[in-house]
């Protein structure tokens, strides 16, 4: 008989911790949703975005640093069309250098920057602006031999 008080003793008290656990838990787990919550309410509240990482993928182009403002600007004075030094900063002078630089050489003279025109400058890639991304080659059909894929297409 004391063998089955104890056990039933033993079994609440384990129940009982098993729910006190429970409600902490649960306690916890609701707090940090509250504070997610907040802080999300919070972040949309500030129109500026984390520059360490963002949540999603933002659309639209990026601004260049000033390092890449400055090379942009060598290029362009490098063809003429920059007189000044670089300042690393995209001001009038520069809007304009970038304009006269894009109809010199048959591109849409926007002053902006895009491939085609930093593929010109010599400072994209060479395919940038060319055409639509290819797909990925899988591993099976580059290993596909000349005449097995002439056999193939017939």
């Amino acid at each position: 008989m004391r063998v089955q008080n104890a056990t039933r003793l033993a079994l609440t008290l384990l129940f009982a911790a098993g729910l006190g656990v429970s409600a902490v838990s649960t306690h916890a787990q609701s707090a940090s949703q509250n504070k997610t919550a907040t802080s999300a309410s919070k972040s949309k509240s500030h129109k500026k975005k984390s520059a360490k990482q963002p949540s999603r993928w933002e659309k639209g182009q990026k601004v260049p640093t000033p390092a890449r403002i400055s090379e942009i600007q060598l290029a362009l004075a490098k063809d003429g069309s920059f007189t000044g030094a670089p300042n690393g900063k995209w001001d009038d002078s520069t809007v304009e250098a970038m304009r006269k630089f894009q109809d010199a050489h048959g591109l849409n003279p926007s002053g902006k920057l895009d491939a085609k025109t930093l593929q010109q400058l010599g400072l994209g890639s060479s395919t940038a602006g060319l055409g639509a991304p290819m797909p990925p080659t899988s591993s099976t059909s580059a290993t596909v031999k000349p005449a097995e894929t002439a056999r193939r297409q017939q």
